[in-house]
């Protein structure tokens, strides 16, 4: 890593200190086939499933920092909480309760044979929520929220076309958010002034300690790297799909390696964008060319 200059401010050092894990992520152009689709429904939902016990692991230690000099300015449940909109995604695509969807037999599941991968995940937050210094969560926060603003955004609309859902709406209520100072639904301007806001009320917490900046920039490359490593977690098979080109007795595949690298762009996709030049002026403009191009439109 090379050296970045700690005088600056908290969101910068994190721009510039997580550039190398981000070129380190390779997005596959293979993602057309989870954008199109091609991850059966319920193993969408069992990653769903992971994602709520990450974000509800992390979103527990805010809430019991929330005091914290270095977490108080970011802290806003009520605007960027995701465990909440996530179960009930989760319950929707079900077909359940939120109260019932924890026994449905994909999760119990997933816990009784937990994945190395999310179990590790979880296990450092707590670590970090039960330590004499919590601000690295600070970390968790920039990477998931600041994501979920951004890449999340394109995601919802392909994943609206593949399940056949409403964006914003039941199902996918993961990616809405409400205006910063207004229970209306925040639109792609809107998302922006609340990046930017948790960008400045992020400064204001780190302050001049460069001890907390480095502390939070070195964990930011880590939830990057454990991110990453949830796709290994998803149980993926070879899907047939029906080719009008070919013969219908060799119908064409797509194989496990390539739906892998499509999961791992879905996995890493929110930070990824978020800081791959997605959310300045010209941000929204690229981050559609980019979802035409994984669509084929180009």
């Amino acid at each position: 890593m090379s050296v970045i200059d700690l005088s600056l401010p908290l969101s910068d050092v994190l721009k510039e200190g997580t550039k190398q894990a981000h070129e380190e992520v390779e997005v596959s152009p293979a993602a057309t086939a989870m954008l199109r689709g091609d991850l059966p429904r319920e193993e969408y939902i069992r990653f769903l499933m992971m994602l709520w016990h990450i974000y509800d692991t992390f979103e527990r230690g805010l809430e019991r920092h929330q005091t914290h000099p270095v977490l108080a300015p970011t802290y806003n449940p009520t605007l960027l909480a995701r465990a909440p909109p996530l179960s009930a995604d989760i319950a929707y695509l079900l077909g359940v309760t939120e109260a019932q969807w924890k026994s449905h037999p994909i999760h119990t599941k997933l816990m009784a044979d937990k994945p190395p991968a999310l179990a590790t995940h979880i296990s450092e937050i707590q670590a970090i929520s039960d330590s004499q210094d919590p601000s690295p969560l600070l970390a968790h926060a920039y990477v998931r929220y600041l994501g979920d603003l951004s890449g999340g955004q394109t995601i919802q609309r392909a994943l609206s076309k593949a399940y056949d859902l409403t964006p914003g709406g039941a199902g996918l209520t993961f990616y809405a958010f409400k205006e910063l100072h207004s229970s209306k639904p925040a639109n792609i301007g809107e998302m922006k002034r609340i990046k930017e806001w948790f960008r400045a009320k992020m400064n204001e917490g780190a302050g001049d300690n460069m001890d907390v900046k480095q502390a939070v920039m070195l964990e930011a490359s880590r939830v990057f790297e454990l991110t990453g490593t949830i796709f290994s977690a998803v149980r993926l098979e070879s899907k047939v799909v029906y080719d009008a080109d070919k013969d219908a007795s060799a119908p064409r595949t797509f194989s496990i390696a390539s739906v892998s690298a499509v999961v791992l762009a879905i996995c890493v996709g929110h930070f990824a964008l978020t800081v791959g030049g997605f959310t300045g002026e010209r941000g929204y403009d690229k981050l559609i060319a980019m979802e035409e191009w994984l669509l084929g439109k180009n």
